[in-house]
């Protein structure tokens, strides 16, 4: 370092997980020179879970940038310094000595610019705007791409914010919400909701300028990721086009390969009657979605079906040991989520102790956590059976590939109106396939078929006095 007065303190790379051993620098948050708050991300790191943010301990100034944005770190390892009390006394001196109006400019220009991190938020950030109640759409941020520093917070705070929020009418705020002008402001230019929930952007106005976004499988109403390509061209006029396989691409590519070659699958399917409950469902939803701001989808009742089948036959919930086959006693469901370029499978833990509405609230959530990116790696931990909702972009077949290390994977294809014997009378009934892939090693076909009956049951079951709490 240049200024030996400086007092550097290395940052290493955390173990973000307990199986985790290294990480990629996706994106330097800050910059050598830079003020840095404690608890404020100083960089984003892709791993073979999910993406996250690494927050810096401490306030000082940023120094040297150890690692490169791509470079992969292993745990423990060095990725930057970050200087304290005399760099930060040095920089200070230095800004002072600048004249007065150029921060200023600087500010307006920054606020005016790139907002692509606009709805990025840090715990830190996020605590503080529950703790006081705050909308940090209302915040301007001064960090980069417009993002919200927790000194943007508590500068907010400070000047009143947080109680002219607090006493703000509510016909006053609606009338600001439905100015068109208000409206386009506060859409997130990504075309996803970073804040608040789909029904609460809605009743904002922002959802004449967002189209909603479906709730698990492919979602086509996102922009997809555009992943580096290279083209390369060959002497007969042809071009092959090269993708960069992502740390998470690679991840894919692994658990799967690893499922099948490790676990003999098997597996089995059956039909189920859903008529009554669709019938159900189109009672609750609307007023399910007035009273709790998300979509009461087939999902959270099929779950919940799963769930109380998965308590008739804990065998389900286990794993193969070698020696041994462990069953777990908390049943934590791992949901499938798709984007067009990954499958993630966060984790709703002990869903055996959550209603249908609850499970309906997880399933919102994860999903919404899924397609932002904001998923954390305990979201990821602890699955004990996988469910997909395959159905949800029209499959009405599939042969899915065991969430390794569980015993199985279950997947709900679509629901079809189909001519159907009943009592020796055709009738129109709603119908749908249910999946499931097996572990031979731990399951067999007649453990795995009550399973199965016991689920068909159980949604066959529903009525229209069914209760969702």
């Amino acid at each position: 370092m240049p200024d030996n007065n400086k007092q550097w303190n290395d940052v290493t790379m955390p173990q973000l997980a307990e199986s985790l051993v290294s990480a990629t620098i996706a994106k330097w948050l800050k910059q050598p020179g830079e003020t840095v708050e404690q608890f404020e991300p100083i960089c984003e790191v892709i791993t073979d879970k999910v993406n996250a943010e690494i927050p810096s301990t401490i306030d000082g100034v940023m120094g040297e940038l150890v690692a490169a944005e791509g470079q992969t770190v292993a745990v423990g390892e060095v990725i930057c310094r970050i200087g304290t009390e005399a760099a930060a006394q040095h920089v200070g001196t230095s800004v002072t000595n600048e004249p007065s109006p150029a921060p200023a400019v600087s500010s307006l220009q920054h606020a005016q610019g790139d907002q692509a991190m606009r709805g990025r938020y840090s715990p830190a950030v996020q605590s503080l705007a529950n703790e006081h109640g705050l909308d940090l759409n209302q915040i301007q941020g001064s960090g980069m791409g417009g993002r919200i520093t927790r000194k943007d917070v508590l500068s907010y705070i400070r000047n009143g914010g947080a109680a002219a929020q607090t006493a703000k009418p509510a016909a006053e705020t609606q009338n600001i919400h439905h100015t068109p002008a208000a409206a386009a402001s506060s859409a997130p230019s990504a075309g996803l909701f970073t804040g608040p929930s789909a029904h609460q952007a809605a009743q904002g106005g922002a959802a004449s300028v967002v189209d909603p976004v479906r709730h698990s499988g492919i979602h086509l109403t996102e922009t997809p990721r555009i992943p580096t390509i290279d083209v390369e061209q060959n002497a007969g006029g042809r071009s092959e086009y090269f993708i960069d396989v992502t740390p998470m691409r690679n991840a894919i590519a692994r658990n799967m390969r690893q499922s099948v070659s490790e676990i003999p699958h098997a597996w089995t399917m059956i039909e189920v009657d859903m008529t009554n409950l669709v019938m159900l469902r189109n009672k609750l939803k609307d007023e399910f979605k007035r009273n709790e701001g998300v979509n009461l989808t087939y999902l959270a009742f099929m779950m919940k079906a799963v769930v109380s089948a998965l308590k008739d036959y804990p065998i389900m919930n286990s794993v193969w040991a070698v020696d041994k086959i462990i069953v777990k006693r908390d049943i934590n469901i791992s949901l499938a989520v798709g984007t067009e370029d990954s499958v993630l499978t966060p984790v709703i833990q002990k869903a055996d102790q959550k209603n249908i509405a609850g499970l309906a609230k997880e399933i919102d959530d994860l999903a919404r956590k899924t397609r932002e990116g904001k998923l954390k790696l305990d979201d990821m931990q602890g699955g004990t059976f996988t469910v997909n909702n395959t159905g949800s972009f029209g499959s009405i077949l599939s042969y899915p590939i065991i969430n390794y290390p569980q015993a199985a994977i279950l997947t709900f294809e679509s629901i079809v109106k189909k001519p159907v014997v009943i009592n020796d009378m055709i009738a129109i009934r709603s119908m749908a396939n249910i999946c499931l892939s097996l572990d031979h090693r731990i399951l067999d076909g007649v453990i795995c078929g009550r399973f199965l009956q016991r689920v068909k049951e159980n949604l066959e079951g529903y009525s229209l006095d069914t209760k969702l709490y």
